[in-house]
């Protein structure tokens, strides 16, 4: 293990040095820029540049960004410096989400022209771009999300100017780098993805209120969502989730247990979709819990280091503690004096339907179980902690008309039925995947067509061979 970590950190530096030499001579070549007023400027020259390009230009562009990000090497860098760099998550989990996005993020193929014809001509309605997009991207999907919003801003036809998370910078630099080395080869116009040397709050605001910035879009938390949607231009909001999971009687309770825990303890479930806090029936809960033990879980009995462990990783507030967000699960233990292996994925214990764990979104492996009565109280409870965002759930059951129920009544942009959460952004799900997921404004996943304008283009009293 130890062995293959020093190949992968080789690996990760020869890649490094290799882009940092190619672009020393011309940051413009790289998209990195000194003030996010010259990113800017320059994003603007591009976008007009991009105008004049082919439709098969776009898909060119984005079909070399695709091969340059599948390479090995660069897959293995983006995923360990988003492991080491944010102290989050688990690089065999960024390495599946960095290639997901690569793979499965739609390009051109997405904007489908929709056609009318009839006694009084020809009616076409098309996706035309917006111009430059600003992006806000996040600490928890850094390059995953900077590649998927560049595959469908670019197919689009617009130009981005991206605003990282300061705490991800070296992998959202790289990643734009890479980015642009495939746009220069392709013989893209300079300057479709840029971003700035040093992000800060100033230079996003800067960014959020610039004349030529045309869309923002936010993928992050509440706080950031409201300010692009207080901004009085287009944006889109990809804001936080709480994502209950509900077992009833009817359900599969071995399967349910594995892909709850292989859900939750995915990337030790920073993502927004994973399952956060588990709603059982009372009749299934002891079982459910045996097999999730068998699957990775440590089940905390005592009160007493329940306690503990909200007050390890809960302030004062009632918040979570960001030194411990997307940490191990034994590394959490070990905090609170237990000794764990490393194959343990998950902490679970018995709470109470108000129990913090239960109400707010943490990204820890630490899964709450709440036991219910019947299975028409756990769709009650799940609407209720999902907390209105309407992002993600999921149920574990074989009865059809209560999958339908808890899919009508609770609204969320992806519901998942029988399966792990994951499956909702196409891994080992069937659709395309984002990890750009626009709750607050309705977009849903988001994809190219997410990122342009409807335009009717009439022709009157022609081309009606009816």
């Amino acid at each position: 293990m130890k062995n293959q970590e020093k190949i992968i950190d080789e690996i990760v530096k020869k890649v490094v040095s290799k882009i940092s030499n190619q672009d020393a001579m011309d940051t413009e070549s790289c998209g990195l820029f000194d003030s996010m007023n010259e990113a800017v400027e320059a994003a603007y020259k591009g976008q007009k540049e991009l105008m004049d390009r082919s439709m098969s230009d776009r898909r060119k562009y984005v079909e070399c960004i695709r091969a340059e990000l599948l390479k090995s090497e660069n897959l293995h860098t983006l995923s360990k410096l988003g492991a080491d760099e944010t102290g989050m998550g688990k690089y065999d989990h960024k390495l599946i989400k960095n290639r997901l996005v690569v793979e499965k993020t739609p390009g051109i193929e997405d904007l489908v022209t929709e056609a009318m014809a009839g006694d009084d001509g020809l009616t076409l309605v098309e996706f035309s771009p917006y111009g430059v997009i600003g992006a806000i991207t996040p600490t928890t999907n850094p390059s995953e999300t900077i590649i998927c919003n560049t595959i469908g801003m670019i197919a689009s036809g617009n130009s981005v100017v991206f605003a990282p998370h300061p705490r991800a910078i070296e992998t959202s630099k790289t990643t734009i780098k890479l980015i642009n080395k495939a746009l220069n080869e392709a013989g893209a116009p300079k300057n479709l993805v840029v971003s700035i040397n040093k992000p800060s709050i100033n230079e996003a605001n800067t960014m959020i209120h610039h004349p030529k910035i045309k869309m923002l879009v936010a993928t992050g938390g509440p706080d950031i969502v409201r300010i692009v949607l207080s901004s009085g231009k287009k944006a889109i909001g990809a804001g936080a989730g709480n994502p209950p999971v509900v077992v009833d009687e009817t359900a599969d309770i071995e399967k349910a247990a594995k892909d709850i825990i292989d859900g939750a303890s995915f990337d030790n479930n920073i993502p927004c979709i994973a399952e956060k806090e588990v709603i059982a029936v009372d009749a299934i809960v002891d079982y459910l819990i045996f097999n999730m033990k068998k699957n990775g879980a440590y089940e905390l009995s005592e009160k007493a280091k329940i306690n503990e462990l909200r007050n390890l990783v809960i302030t004062p507030e009632g918040k979570p503690k960001t030194e411990f967000v997307g940490k191990d699960a034994s590394y959490i233990l070990d905090k609170i004096g237990i000794k764990a292996d490393h194959d343990i994925r998950m902490i679970i214990f018995e709470a109470e339907k108000d129990d913090l764990f239960v109400i707010e979104e943490l990204m820890m492996p630490i899964l709450p179980i709440v036991r219910v009565d019947n299975v028409d109280q756990a769709i009650d409870l799940a609407i209720e902690v999902e907390n209105g965002n309407r992002h993600t759930a999921i149920m574990h059951s074989k009865n059809v008309d209560k999958l339908t129920e808890m899919a009508k009544k609770i609204q969320t942009t992806i519901f998942v039925k029988n399966g792990p959460s994951y499956a909702g952004i196409g891994v080992g799900g069937e659709g395309y995947t984002t990890f750009t997921i626009a709750g607050p404004t309705g977009e849903g996943l988001t994809s190219a067509k997410t990122f342009a304008r409807k335009r009717r283009c009439v022709l009157v009293g022609g081309f009606n061979i009816k």
